[in-house]
């Protein structure tokens, strides 16, 4: 029987190194495992570990492209999976390195390795890393090493920044036909505005003739702009300037915040991503077995909506002067009402993990009815509106075209 070199770390995070006697790898990692311990490294006794060197050529594009969230998605699932079946825990994380589509995201999983190897857990390795890793992800790490059920919780990380991913890319994809018909009808408008219809006013007044009435106001309000718009670009970009300023600043983004939720149709969308997002999170962290007060601590960064997340921070520390969650998020009406009815009867239950799940998959299939409406909503919406635009050109350029007709007769 083989033997193997090992080095893990136990449940109060001392480093446990030794070897022993196993048919295989992957059954010393199940014997290790069963004592709570969260196995890093495992090699047969005289061979040397694997190089974690990248494979990916240096001169390919990909090379400067950054990592994105899909990428981290991608590396949790194949490190749970790998976790799952047995390899030890910096082999999986060598693996997924060297697996990892682009480079940035190679040399993320390859740092997060090395300061397993100088003493870290995964968990702290991650925080390391938070520019690519959010809180949540970090949290439950920290809970699966301490649990043993590593892989489970990497599991449920990559499910939940999936999910993530779908609404985004459900969002973008409603919106993205709205923007190329504008964009393209924008484009016919303003070559026919500065490439077409001027050169046939020059034609007309040359004889003397008038242009039509349609015509002619549509090349005033071009000149218009022509005389004004630097002025008009101007007055857009200080107010843009101004925006950003107020957005960049605590409380003007607080209030730039609450104006969105309050404002038709987006704070409606606002408010039902970010109840989904808050119940989905705040469950997954509580069925991680995370306190609640621990738990509400991360799920402040669960929510871009400042509004929201004051919120969060008040329910928190209602909770720890003793008052009920439920009857603190009743308090506001950032998040839907549904949330804290939810929560009132989880807290009776004491089944919140289980209640906030199913709330959270009510309004996530809420959120993607309520975009496929809006979609079908807001194309002829676009449609009408750059129609009426396009067509009123048209029409003043025929119109003009008819003239010079009768003009050259």
């Amino acid at each position: 029987m083989p033997s193997f070199t090992f080095v893990a770390r136990d449940a109060n995070g001392r480093s446990q190194t030794g070897t022993q006697a196993a048919s295989h790898t992957a059954d010393l990692v199940r014997q290790l495992r069963s004592r709570g311990w969260v196995v890093l490294e495992v090699r047969e006794t005289g061979r040397s570990a694997l190089g974690a060197g990248l494979t990916l050529a240096r001169l390919s594009p990909a090379q400067w492209l950054p990592a994105t969230s899909l990428d981290v998605e991608v590396g949790l699932q194949q490190l749970a999976a790998m976790v799952r079946s047995g390899l030890d825990l910096l082999s999986a994380l060598r693996t997924v390195a060297e697996q990892s589509r682009r480079p940035a995201m190679a040399r993320v999983w390859q740092r997060v390795a090395e300061r397993i190897i100088e003493g870290a857990s995964l968990a702290e390795a991650l925080a390391a890393e938070r520019r690519r890793f959010s809180p949540l992800v970090i949290e439950l790490v920290r809970m699966g090493e301490a649990s043993g059920r590593l892989d489970i919780v990497l599991s449920r990380a990559s499910e939940h920044l999936e999910r993530a991913r779908v609404t985004r890319s459900a969002v973008l994809t409603a919106m993205m036909y709205p923007v190329i018909v504008l964009l393209a009808s924008l484009g016919v408008t303003l070559f026919m505005l500065v490439g077409v219809i001027p050169k046939l006013e020059r034609f007309i007044t040359r004889g003397g003739h008038r242009l039509p009435a349609m015509t002619q106001a549509l090349i005033d309000g071009t000149a218009w702009l022509h005389t004004h718009g630097p002025m008009l670009l101007l007055a857009v970009a200080v107010l843009l300037a101004a925006a950003w300023l107020t957005w960049r600043s605590v409380r003007g983004r607080q209030a730039m915040d609450g104006v969105a939720l309050r404002t038709p149709v987006v704070g409606g969308l606002l408010r039902l991503s970010g109840t989904a997002a808050m119940a989905r999170g705040l469950g997954l962290l509580l069925e991680s077995s995370l306190t609640l007060l621990d738990a509400l601590e991360v799920a402040r960064s669960l929510v871009s909506n400042r509004a929201m997340r004051r919120r969060v921070e008040a329910s928190r520390q209602a909770v720890l002067e003793g008052h009920s969650f439920a009857e603190a998020l009743r308090r506001g009406r950032e998040f839907l009402p549904m949330l804290s009815q939810m929560v009132a009867i989880g807290e009776t239950t004491g089944r919140l993990d289980l209640v906030l799940n199913e709330t959270a998959a009510f309004h996530e299939k809420q959120l993607a009815a309520t975009i496929r409406r809006l979609s079908a909503w807001i194309e002829p919406v676009v449609i009408i509106i750059v129609g009426s635009i396009v067509g009123f050109v048209y029409l003043a350029f025929f119109l003009a075209l008819f003239s010079a007709g009768g003009a050259a007769r």
